[in-house]
C-alpha cells in the first residue's frame, strides 16, 4: 500500500519482464540442443513479507515461468535452474534490513554469502537440478510453504517510511 504504482511498475519491469526478455532472447540463440538458463527468484516469491508486493509478486512469477520453461526446453537439451535465495549478504540486504525494526526473530535469520551461493549454483547447473534454495535452512519454508506463509505474515514487521 506504501509502494506508488509507479515504482511498483517499475520493480515488476525489473524483476519480471527484463529476466523473461532474457530468457526469450537467449533461447532464440542458444544451440538446437543444449544449454542452461538460471533464473534469480526468491523467497520472498514463495512466503509473504510485508512491504514486499510488488517483488514477491515478480519473482513468484519468474518462478513459475522458469518451471513452465524448463518443462517446455527439456526436450531441446536446455536445462533451466530457478534460484531461491533467502538473505544473502550484499548492501541490498542490508539496506533492506535496516528498513524494518529490530525484532529478536529477524537478528536470528540465517543469512547467506554470495561465494557460497555462486558455489551452490555451479553445483546445481552442473547436477542439473531445476531449484536451488539458498540458505539450506530456507528449504524448509519452501516445503512448508503454506505454514511458512501463516508464519511470515504473522510475524514480519511493517516497513518504516524511509527509503
Amino acid at each position: 500500500a506504501k509502494t506508488d504504482w509507479e515504482l511498483g511498475e517499475r520493480l515488476l519491469h525489473v524483476d519480471l519482464l527484463t529476466p523473461l526478455r532474457l530468457m526469450n532472447l537467449a533461447v532464440t540463440r542458444m544451440p538446437e540442443r543444449g544449454g542452461s538458463i538460471v533464473n534469480i527468484s526468491s523467497m520472498a516469491g514463495r512466503v509473504p513479507l510485508r512491504g514486499c508486493s510488488y517483488y514477491g509478486a515478480a519473482k513468484a512469477g519468474l518462478e513459475m515461468a522458469s518451471k513452465i520453461a524448463g518443462l517446455e526446453l527439456k526436450a531441446r537439451g536446455i536445462h533451466v535452474l530457478t534460484v531461491l535465495p533467502g538473505p544473502v549478504r550484499s548492501a541490498l540486504e542490508a539496506r533492506a534490513r535496516a528498513q524494518v525494526p529490530k525484532t529478536q526473530i529477524g537478528e536470528q535469520l540465517p543469512t547467506g554469502e554470495p561465494e557460497e551461493l555462486a558455489i551452490r549454483i555451479e553445483r546445481a547447473l552442473v547436477q542439473k537440478r531445476a531449484r536451488l534454495v539458498y540458505p539450506r535452512i530456507y528449504a524448509l519454508a519452501d516445503c512448508l510453504v503454506s505454514i511458512s506463509s501463516c508464519f511470515t505474515a504473522a510475524v514480519s514487521p511493517e516497513p518504516t517510511d524511509e527509503p
